[in-house]
């Protein structure tokens, strides 16, 4: 049995690494004898050994290199690595992969023999665990923090996207407004329930739950109602004669009186229906603004609710571009499928497309034929939606032209427009509206720049004149020191006077003369304090004297 030349490719966050095997013979290679020696360091540093390690020079190389590998493409990186490392005879040399992909393409572009899996397999798993005694000056915590950053920065350039396009926003809104809905009715009938036993009446004079729950927080107690209440009822019902009514009912009502502390609790508890009402009105005007940006021509075709519908039951805008137009007719309807497959009885002609308006106005024998082309037309609109760099409405506008056509064809036998025409028309327009927002874009950009520029300026001015402020204490500072040495000089220049000869010829002793404390140059001398000085000079010359 002639040897085999193998060598594993493992890709870590650190590098390339190319190993070989010392022992190697067919024999040697058997998957029990690997199995084992893998856990052990010992035995696997007698197994393996370390032919080349090409370290990645930056995180952003690391990034390119690690998708690359993850596509199945050859970098530039580990082909330079294979090249210069690999025996020249390569036909005869085998290298061991991880991954199947990469494999092809390096046997396609260097002629190299790759093996996947088995014993493979196992060497890995040991270079794996082993990596870090593998690799000279290569430590665990190293390891693992390149590991980490790298795992990160992956992770962020594969779910990189645009934040104005996330339909995720979509799901959670949509699903938070079906639950506000049940919530809010729920409420609204406690509401009506409770205050029912005082004021039965208002049940049947208002049917709008918020406003029912409005009239009992203004109302609160029948008995205190009079005209002069009559202006605020008006205002909350918008209509006077419904307004006299409630004031009529109050007065010969057949409730039960009521203690104050309940009325308090009823009100509370109303405002709290009011307070989700008008914040349900807030997410749905939340949702249509977000629906314009991520699905504008489905959101023009069957409205915004539904599309929000149909995006959060397929999970996600590019699922929904990937249903055929036979699944987008029955979504939401499929618990009424399998019965039908069970039962073998007629099968759901539509889903969540119900709701849209077209399939109501169509007659009973049309709703199959008008779902089905609804379906398709909403299949259309989400893989535009999903797939155009510049969103726009204007291909939903045209299709939902196409859908009225075809009820009026199915209602009067007018005869629709091609597609092939309306869709000719839309590319004009939608070129149009993309150039004018790509516009409006750039504006913003520019405008962005320009104040981003000002406010750098700005910044720089600022920190300028901090320098130059801590500049001038500095100056001062140095000409202090100056002036006191002058000052000083001055002064000792004063003090050094001879003192004149005593009357007895003898020279007097040398007393040493006491400096002055220097007085800051600004004080100015009053008379008072001269005369005091003039004095004490009297005293000691008269001591010397003595």
């Amino acid at each position: 049995m002639g040897p085999v030349l193998l060598h594993v490719l493992f890709e870590h966050a650190a590098g390339y690494a190319l190993f070989a095997l010392r022992q190697a013979e067919e024999v040697a290679l058997l998957l029990p004898q690997v199995e084992g020696s893998v856990l052990n360091l010992g035995k696997f540093l007698s197994l393996v050994r370390l032919v080349a390690f090409a370290p990645f020079k930056s995180a952003q190389s690391a990034l390119e290199n690690i998708n690359a590998v993850s596509e199945g493409l050859l970098h530039e990186d580990l082909r330079l690595l294979l090249e210069t490392h690999l025996p020249a005879k390569r036909k005869k040399a085998v290298l061991g992969v991880s991954d199947a992909k990469i494999g092809a393409a390096i046997q396609e572009e260097l002629g190299c023999q790759c093996q996947t899996g088995g014993v493979v397999a196992e060497i890995t798993r040991g270079l794996r665990l082993h990596f870090c005694h593998l690799i000279k000056g290569l430590t665990a915590q190293s390891a693992s923090k390149a590991q980490l950053g790298l795992g990160h920065s992956y992770s962020r350039a594969k779910v990189k996207f645009n934040v104005n396009r996330v339909d995720n926003m979509i799901i959670q809104s949509i699903s938070l407004l079906d639950q506000l809905d049940k919530d809010i009715n729920t409420f609204s009938m406690r509401v009506r329930e409770w205050y029912g036993y005082h004021f039965p009446e208002l049940i049947k004079i208002v049917s709008d739950n918020y406003t029912y729950c409005r009239l009992a927080k203004l109302i609160r107690n029948r008995k205190e109602l009079s005209e002069e209440s009559l202006e605020g009822l008006e205002e909350i019902v918008m209509d006077s004669a419904k307004a006299q009514a409630i004031l009529e009912a109050s007065r010969s009502s057949m409730g039960m009186d009521i203690s104050p502390i309940d009325l308090i609790n009823i009100e509370r508890f109303s405002s709290r229906v009011i307070s989700l009402s008008e914040y349900r009105k807030g997410l749905q005007e939340y949702l249509r603004s977000k629906m314009s940006q991520v699905a504008p021509s489905l959101s023009a075709l069957i409205g915004e609710v539904v599309g929000a519908r149909l995006i959060s039951h397929a999970g996600s805008l590019t699922n929904l571009a990937k249903y055929p137009a036979s699944t987008v007719q029955i979504l939401g309807a499929e618990k009424a499928l399998f019965r039908a497959l069970k039962t073998r009885g007629n099968t759901p002609k539509y889903g969540l497309i119900f709701h849209s308006t077209f399939i109501g106005r169509a007659a009973a024998k049309n709703k199959g034929r008008i779902s089905r082309y609804l379906a398709n037309k909403c299949t259309i609109a989400s893989r535009i939606d999903c797939f155009s760099e510049v969103p726009t409405s204007v291909f939903g506008d045209k299709l939902r032209e196409q859908v009225e056509e075809r009820l009026a064809f199915y209602e009067t036998g007018e005869p629709p427009r091609k597609n092939l025409e309306v869709m000719k028309e839309a590319m004009v327009e939608a070129t149009e509206v993309a150039a004018e927002i790509k516009k409006k874009l750039e504006k913003k950009e520019k405008k962005k720049r320009k104040r981003e520029k000002k406010r750098l300026e700005a910044l720089a001015a600022a920190a300028a004149a901090e320098d130059s402020m801590q500049e001038t204490p500095a100056e001062e500072n140095e000409t202090e020191p100056r002036k006191k040495k002058k000052r000083k000089r001055q002064e000792e220049a004063e003090l050094e006077v001879e003192p004149e000869p005593a009357e007895n010829g003898l020279e007097p002793e040398v007393v040493p003369k006491k400096k002055k404390k220097l007085q800051p140059p600004a004080a100015v001398e009053t008379p008072e304090k001269k005369k005091k000085k003039k004095k004490a000079h009297l005293e000691q010359d008269s001591d010397d004297a003595d």
